[in-house]
């Protein structure tokens, strides 16, 4: 058997059933702040930037204990009692069924455990189904773990996780690498450059017209009152929801953006164009030494628009990144046409729904069920057509 423990009671050590399974212990925590040590040692390993404590550890305090949902933060150790992975989970009842999931929701656009280094280049099916035993074995019940968005690889690495039970995310995510030292012109051709060229003149005729990387508390909440107060705009005219509305999600994005990571750096990026009347438009996301990956976008109201602001912005971002080392970037789930015209490749994701309990068994059949169906939408386009139209009635 396998140990499991839980925040306010005892540790139970169990025995690993497997020898060949290289975790022997696993516990179960219910508080960030216990996690934290755990959680900041394993960050020098295997995760993305999305799987921060600084970063996750906001979302939860905004948005995820608004929403009702409690941390469940599985770590799982070593025969020395060293960590080899963090799930970084919260759990709630949803429809009856207790269900955990990856923390961030929907401004994540990849959940990974995190994993010390040389376990996630060993890990085996072994290791998982002792990691998946020990949960099932846990005395606070967890019917299904619905762990969605995860991607197969990260840098130069497979995710152990693909090892077990799993299907195609509903969207794919556009991908651009950058090869190191390439030359802009591999990067962003010389006549789309060209045409940017072209559209910048106008903007630079502005007085102060300017690209940088915020980094002072005040630029900051100015942008992003900015931001708030154009985004909805934005997304109303589109016909679409403005998932900034829900309950604490911008609080959540100001704490963030306003955090620091250990090395100074800003949990959030922000990078904006402007000019001394206004913000012409801002692109933030998550970065570390290898990827940059876009989480939120918009760009001014004014005629100013007219001058495509956003791909003059993308590409500034895109040298940026490359002159600092980076070899790839994303714009986040979805196939908007604009992401196309940057990044030619997907970031391969998967889901998986894998259940504890006979009734988590009923819930993973129909939570796979409805991702097929909603792959089947985004794929087909006729369907995705009538899913538009629809959407657009219902947000007239």
């Amino acid at each position: 058997m396998l140990m499991a423990a839980a925040m306010k009671s005892p540790t139970a050590e169990l025995r690993a059933r497997s020898n060949a399974s290289r975790i022997a212990h696993v516990e179960i925590l219910r508080d960030m702040r216990e996690a934290e040590p755990v959680w900041r040692s394993l960050e020098t390993g295997m995760l993305t930037p999305y799987q921060r404590f600084d970063f996750l550890a906001q979302w939860q305090m905004h948005v995820g204990a608004r929403e009702g949902l409690q941390p469940c933060i599985i770590i799982a150790y070593d025969t020395d009692r060293q960590p080899l992975l963090l799930l970084p989970l919260a759990s709630s009842q949803e429809n009856g069924v207790r269900v955990a999931r990856f923390m961030g929701g929907k401004h994540v656009t990849f959940n990974m455990a995190l994993l010390r280094q040389d376990f996630a280049a060993a890990a085996t099916s072994v290791d998982l189904e002792a990691l998946l035993r020990a949960i099932r074995e846990h005395p606070s019940r967890i019917d299904i773990l619905a762990l969605t968005r995860q991607p197969d690889r990260w840098r130069d690495l497979p995710n152990p996780m693909t090892q077990l039970p799993s299907q195609t995310a509903v969207n794919d995510c556009p991908l651009m690498t950058i090869a190191p030292g390439s030359l802009p012109a591999d990067r962003i051709s010389n006549s789309f450059r060209r045409r940017l060229k072209g559209k910048e003149r106008k903007l630079q005729a502005l007085s102060g017209y300017r690209y940088h990387l915020l980094e002072t508390d005040h630029d900051i909440k100015r942008t992003l009152d900015w931001f708030f107060v154009v985004k909805p705009q934005r997304m109303a005219a589109q016909k679409l929801p403005n998932v900034f509305a829900d309950p604490g999600v911008e609080d959540f994005l100001r704490a963030a953006c306003m955090a620091r990571l250990p090395n100074g750096a800003r949990v959030v990026e922000i990078h904006s164009l402007e000019c001394d009347s206004e913000i012409i438009a801002l692109f933030a996301g998550v970065a570390d030494n290898d990827r940059f990956s876009m989480m939120f976008n918009t760009y001014t109201m004014s005629e100013n628009s007219r001058f495509s602001p956003g791909l003059i912005l993308m590409r500034d971002i895109i040298d940026s990144y490359a002159e600092r080392g980076l070899t790839s970037l994303d714009l986040g789930i979805g196939s908007d046409d604009y992401k196309r015209l940057f990044c030619k490749g997907d970031e391969p994701i998967f889901d998986s729904f894998l259940p504890l309990t006979t009734i988590g068994k009923l819930a993973a059949i129909g939570m796979s069920s409805l991702t097929h169906a909603k792959r089947m939408v985004k794929q087909t386009p006729a369907l995705m057509q009538l899913a538009q139209i629809l959407r657009g009635a219902l947000h007239r």
